[in-house]
């Protein structure tokens, strides 16, 4: 399990009553400078019909506010409980789907994973002749986050202005004073990768030094390069369409994963002894024994009407009171909700997929650790 679903499944394992908010904090327009200004009252209004305790309000209130420096549209989710704020991300984009604002016994982390329904690490580079800034993002998460500078050799990186045999002189030093900078970025880039299991290089920034410091990558790391052909470190660039451009790589990275995902879905059709399961009761079943190694989820065409129950220890989820073999009754929460849930606790990976991937109108399914029904000796 990554790091992130352990935070996740140690938050799930935790009594309610919780409050999560999922909603719209862009502030481009006048109304919608309006509408942030209303915006915690708002919310506090529906949550406190819904029972939430006097803490769990103070700190959603003090919470919901607009995120500086991020373009729109964006949106906030939080998870609140007992007064303390355990989760608070800023997610660019609009809402996926309708807002959230609701009071439950368990964490409803759905909306996180319908917002981005991957989530792996990746680096934004925006380098120059004299260095460059290397960051490490998340896909789940606005761009921000731990950044390392490369500040290079800076003397004699202009032409020396004479003529001749000078000239040519001092631009085979600078040619090789650019490469050793760019040649000092493409390791750090090497080593950030390396340490994080980047899945993507987003390298911007002078053209020539791009060229120098993609041509000094390693050649796993080349593979995941995607050039962005903006010169971000010059004066006057375009930041906000610069950070579009990157949402645009990290969706195309989503899609190719998602892509896999169903590909070897589909290879199980048709098999006897089949590693998946479809349909809400196979997959609870699944949930319930462990099995589940990723949960698909179609994005719009789960009955939001339908209930499950969600239990305090395995087997995590239930139809009814009867199947909890010992657990105690958490409560009735909405099946998506439950299934995320019940996957995360379970090592499972939950994902989110567009609207008619999954085939013959299924709406849930799950890739399975172990075949669903063993072959007789």
């Amino acid at each position: 399990m990554t790091s992130r679903f352990h935070a996740y499944a140690e938050l799930f394992k935790r009594k309610g009553p919780w409050c999560t908010v999922y909603t719209d904090i862009s502030t481009g327009t006048v109304d919608s400078l309006h509408s942030i200004d209303v915006l915690p009252e708002n919310i506090c209004r529906q949550l406190e019909a819904q029972g939430a305790s006097k803490e769990d309000l103070a700190a959603v209130e003090k919470a919901v506010r607009p995120a500086p420096g991020v373009p729109d549209p964006v949106c906030r989710y939080l998870l609140v409980r007992e007064g303390t704020v355990e989760i608070d991300e800023v997610l660019p984009g609009p809402v996926a789907g309708n807002g959230v604002i609701r009071v439950d016994e368990v964490p409803d982390l759905t909306p996180l994973f319908r917002h981005r329904p991957d989530d792996f690490p990746y680096v934004v580079a925006e380098v120059g002749r004299d260095g460059g800034e290397i960051q490490l993002q998340y896909a789940s998460r606005a761009r921000g986050g731990d950044q390392q500078q490369i500040e290079g050799e800076t003397e004699h990186l202009k032409k020396f202005p004479g003529g001749g045999w000078s000239q040519s002189r001092w631009q085979r030093h600078t040619e090789d004073v650019w490469r050793r900078n760019t040649e000092q970025v493409a390791e750090q880039i090497d080593k950030v990768v390396a340490d994080s299991g980047a899945r993507l290089v987003v390298l911007a920034g002078d053209g020539r030094a791009r060229g120098l410091v993609e041509e000094q990558l390693s050649k796993a790391v080349r593979a995941m390069v995607s050039v962005v052909d903006a010169n971000t470190r010059a004066g006057g660039s375009e930041a906000a369409d610069f950070d579009h451009q990157v949402e645009e790589r990290v969706a195309e990275v989503i899609a190719r994963r998602q892509h896999l995902l169903l590909e070897r879905f589909a290879e199980q059709e048709g098999r006897p002894e089949p590693t998946a399961v479809t349909g809400l009761q196979s997959v609870v079943g699944a949930l319930q024994q462990a099995q589940a190694e990723t949960l698909l989820i179609d994005d719009t065409h789960l009955d939001g009407e339908q209930e499950l129950i969600a239990l305090d220890r395995e087997p995590w989820i239930a139809f009814e009171e009867s199947e909890a073999v010992g657990a105690d009754v958490l409560g009735k929460v909405s099946a998506d909700a439950a299934l995320v849930r019940a996957a995360v606790l379970t090592d499972g990976r939950p994902v989110f997929v567009p609207p008619g991937a999954l085939p013959h109108g299924v709406d849930v399914a799950a890739l399975l650790r172990w075949r669903s029904a063993p072959s007789a000796e």
